[in-house]
């Protein structure tokens, strides 16, 4: 692999854990940006909101992906509010290849942990299916691949694995 492949969507969509699953599979590298900012902050990302603030995780965010980008390839799982920084998306353009994991609304409406996801939790459902609405149609824009996630997890990191080794 000799570029970077984003994983791009909606929180709760899979993102993660087919990113995980699909670097597992495939020996390649997986890097989590929530899970970098993390890291590097000593806290959740929970915490980090609440300590820091939303303003200061969007440009710990940059900061992580940016850093991940020189890095040898891997699939790189991006926070669901990535792409609304025009920063992070000619970051991603530059260096990669962007497959959004689209997972249908009301799967993600089942699953969603509220308590997990800081700009969603105060909202509820009714603010997931904002953000859904006010995303889905940039995340399509920017996507080179859309990979669907409506058939179960095991299909989605069979057909994640199957576009890695195919387009990489």
């Amino acid at each position: 692999m000799d570029r970077h492949l984003f994983l791009i969507g909606m929180q709760g969509c899979g993102k993660s854990s087919l990113g995980k699953r699909a670097a597992k599979e495939t020996g390649i590298p997986f890097a989590d940006t929530d899970a970098v900012v993390a890291q590097s902050a000593g806290c959740t990302v929970t915490e980090f909101f609440e300590r820091y603030g939303e303003d200061t995780f969007r440009r710990a965010e940059t900061a992580a992906l940016t850093a991940l980008t020189y890095a040898r390839p891997m699939i790189i799982s991006t926070g669901g509010g990535t792409v609304l920084n025009p920063e992070n998306r000619r970051i991603m353009r530059s260096w990669g290849t962007i497959v959004l994991i689209d997972r249908p609304l009301e799967e993600i409406l089942g699953d969603i942990k509220l308590d997990r996801r800081p700009t969603l939790r105060d909202g509820g459902l009714a603010e997931v299916e904002r953000v859904y609405h006010e995303r889905i149609p940039l995340y399509r824009e920017l996507a080179d691949e859309v990979l669907r996630n409506d058939q179960g997890y095991h299909m989605a990191v069979y057909m994640l694995i199957r576009l890695i080794r195919e387009r990489f």
